[in-house]
């Protein structure tokens, strides 16, 4: 597996292109923004993009998906549950004081029962409702990888203050599925540095109990 992740935008959202190192084929996981800089990527590591993965409906997360479908032709992937958040995609520019960027439509739902495959590689979605009502995570197996988006950051959680979140809808889709995961597996989370699950086990204020979520 070959990944290039780098923050985008002015809210700094890793973007994550993971590609078959065999077949050069991409996902491109949250391009909120910086597009050009996406495909220049691409370009100089010789990979061809084949989809887009969602991990939800916020503008940081989403906000370049349409133009980058416009350049690609790849089809982008969303949780069902996040589709009301992402028709108010002008409301949320509005609140961050930014211009409202174009809207793609929809191509593919994720789903927990339907992985999503790129060549020899396998993404498990795992449904983590929380920060929005459809957040998921994507899981690969075999390379212990977990792209987090922002359900589990370093030493913190996804916020769930905004529209559409819950904290006890958080901390069980962290119990019931990240904490589920073997302790090496690499944590590329939304925001911020890479972690891992053990050391969030641990660590974490919000999932050893010092801190709790109402």
């Amino acid at each position: 597996m070959l990944r290039i992740t780098f923050p985008v935008g002015p809210l700094a959202c890793n973007c994550s292109i993971v590609a078959d190192e065999t077949t050069r084929e991409a996902l491109i996981i949250d391009p909120g923004d910086e597009i050009d800089d996406i495909l220049r990527r691409m370009r100089e590591a010789g990979l061809s993009p084949r989809a887009i993965a969602i991990t939800h409906a916020h503008i940081d997360h989403i906000g370049g998906a349409a133009r980058l479908k416009a350049a690609t032709g790849a089809p982008v992937a969303l949780h069902a549950g996040d589709l009301p958040l992402y028709d108010q995609l002008d409301w949320q520019a509005e609140w961050l004081g930014v211009p409202p960027p174009p809207r793609a439509a929809i191509d593919q739902g994720l789903r927990e029962t339907e992985p999503l495959r790129l060549g020899g590689l396998q993404f498990e979605v795992l449904e983590t409702p929380g920060h929005t009502p459809g957040s998921i995570c994507l899981y690969v197996p075999a390379e212990a990888h977990l792209f987090a988006g922002d359900t589990l950051f370093a030493g913190s959680v996804g916020r769930t203050d905004l529209p559409g979140g819950d904290g006890r809808q958080l901390l069980h889709s962290l119990h019931s599925k990240l904490l589920e995961l073997p302790d090496a597996t690499q944590v590329i989370p939304g925001h911020g540095p890479e972690t891992s699950i053990g050391r969030e086990r641990k660590s974490n204020p919000f999932l050893n109990g010092k801190v709790r979520l109402i």
